[in-house]
């Protein structure tokens, strides 16, 4: 009988935290109802003190601050505002992208102008009639120029030669008025242009390096547009049903737990945002070969393709041009009557010729490579800050957002209650998300509005790489291009053939770190320990009735 009384004792030692959990005072709601108070909900119906939390359907089922109802206006709450994160985010790549397009359009654009308004300035004095007679083939060449630097189908090569030949045709005529020079002899005499290279050998020679030039502007403009365009309209994808679960749970379950003060864990964060942006990571590919594609025509602008030298020098060029055909005029017409004849002499004469203007002018193209060369230095910095921008954006929500806890914190919310986070963390991308501990992804159904904003990545990188090597690109809609997008881009077969289910056969089970508990309330881990608990109290049960009948 001795034994009884130690017996008696273990019993209520094994039973008292089961009994002193359930009775001890509930803590007050008061951090919950502030925030709650603060994000635009009424107070009505909010409780004072912990409940119990069966009825929640995200949160842990331990005691709570949070009614059916507060839950599902948090996960609302949350999912706006993480939308609202990565809008954000994105908002800022496009401000940068954007201005790079700025300046380096307004750059262009002006040395273009330059150049135009040099021409018009210097020609009517150098030239007389021979300019102001022919003012419209200048003017539809640089408006020409501008449509095409702007995106229009057209062919540039073949605009260029037009300009020479109209050019040609008109100067000819001005400077044989003695003769009456037909349209037809006027088509016989550019068939031979070509072999007596009446502009020298500018037309070729500008023809090369303007067509070269114009290309890698072009797709170089283009190129941050399109960027900026891919990161606005992925911005806007909308969050899963999962993904908001997940997130709910993330933000807002530890103020229901009575946690508020309790930051998220990095790595929980981590998995949780990764799971969520899965389709956005899958960008980073492609993504990373338009920035290195930009920089590599970056530098063809500012070093062989001499942008600034081509350009802001194409007035001087013309001027070479028709300098060329005056030296040559008599040489160039005797060559020109011996392949298509003699043209009859005019009823009225002129002596137009005589009344044109040889006095030189200087023509000076002043030089802005110093102001090209800091546009190149500053995008190909910007450019190479973003390369990583799809697959570091959950990092720096998790940081600069979420406000995560530091990765070894072991006292952080852990998506069930304060501990240690155990997972690890996933990889990039949809198809490393099939293990996600924290948000359900089916990696067989990629978002079809990102797979055709990868498909336009992909287009807008082949462009610069044809303008990398001159070659000409066609910037019509590429929507035909687009067709069956996202159908296996980043679904490998040995993956995609895998059951997604988040089933006990494929989803690694969670296993979140229990922490010792404090004693107040009961909570979802606690709430786990009581069986053990009932299995010591019967022990020590039958141990007392052991001795009490012997």
């Amino acid at each position: 009988m001795r034994f009884f009384p130690w017996g008696f004792w273990l019993l209520c030692v094994a039973s008292g935290p089961a009994r002193g959990d359930s009775g001890s005072k509930a803590r007050s709601c008061a951090e919950v109802r502030q925030l709650y108070g603060a994000k635009g909900f009424s107070l009505s119906g909010v409780p004072q003190a912990e409940i119990s939390g069966e009825h929640l359907r995200i949160c842990p089922q331990g005691y709570t601050c949070c009614t059916s109802e507060m839950e599902e206006n948090f996960a609302n709450k949350s999912r706006s505002e993480f939308e609202a994160m990565m809008k954000e985010a994105g908002r800022s790549v496009q401000t940068t992208l954007t201005a790079q397009h700025r300046s380096f359009d307004s750059y262009f654009q002006d040395l273009l102008n330059k150049s135009e308004k040099a021409l018009y300035d210097a020609f009517p004095s150098m030239y007389g009639e021979l300019y102001t007679q022919n003012m419209k083939v200048f003017k539809d060449l640089y408006s020409e120029l501008r449509r095409y630097y702007r995106g229009s189908n057209i062919n540039l090569e073949e605009a260029l030669n037009e300009f020479w030949t109209r050019l040609l045709e008109r100067l000819f005529k001005l400077m044989n008025p003695q003769y009456h020079i037909t349209d037809e002899y006027l088509d016989c005499m550019v068939k031979h242009a070509e072999q007596h290279k009446p502009f020298g050998e500018v037309p070729r020679d500008l023809k090369v390096k303007a067509t070269r030039a114009f290309i890698a502007a072009r797709s170089y403009a283009q190129g941050f547009l399109v960027g900026s365009d891919v990161v606005r309209k992925v911005s806007q994808v909308s969050l899963s049903h999962e993904c908001t679960r997940a997130i709910m749970k993330l933000m807002y379950c530890p103020h229901c737990r009575g946690m508020s003060s309790v930051k998220p864990c990095n790595n929980y964060c981590l998995n949780v945002v990764k799971g969520c942006l899965a389709n956005q990571a899958d960008l980073n590919t492609e993504w990373k070969y338009l920035m290195d594609s930009l920089i590599v025509v970056a530098d063809r602008i500012d070093g062989p393709y001499n942008v600034d030298t081509v350009i802001g020098t194409i007035h001087m060029r013309i001027a070479e041009a028709i300098s060329n055909l005056q030296e040559n005029k008599d040489s160039i017409t005797a060559k020109v009557f011996q392949g298509c004849g003699n043209p009859k002499i005019s009823t009225k004469g002129s002596s137009s010729e005589d009344k044109k203007r040889r006095g030189k002018v200087a023509l000076e193209a002043k030089s802005s490579a110093q102001a090209l060369e800091m546009l190149v230095l500053d995008a190909k910095g910007n450019l190479t800050a973003l390369k990583t921008y799809w697959i570091t954006l959950p990092g720096s929500l998790c940081s600069k957002k979420v406000m995560a806890s530091s990765a070894a914190d072991n006292k952080c919310w852990n998506g069930m209650t304060k501990g240690s986070y155990l997972p690890e963390v996933m990889g990039d991308g949809l198809a490393n998300q099939i293990n996600n501990p924290e948000v359900e992804v089916d990696i067989t159904k990629p978002d079809m509005t990102i797979r055709q904003q990868i498909m336009q990545l992909k287009i807008m990188t082949n462009r610069l790489g044809n303008a990398n090597i001159g070659n000409d690109v066609d910037f019509q809609d590429a929507s035909d291009d687009m067709s069956g997008s996202g159908s296996g881009d980043s679904c490998p077969d040995d993956v995609c053939g895998k059951r997604l289910s988040k089933s006990p056969s494929t989803r690694q089970p969670e296993t979140h770190a229990i922490p010792k508990q404090s004693g107040h309330g009961i909570n979802g881990a606690s709430s786990r320990s009581l069986p053990s608990a009932f299995l010591l109290l019967l022990s020590v049960a039958f141990i007392a009735a052991q001795h009490l009948w012997r």
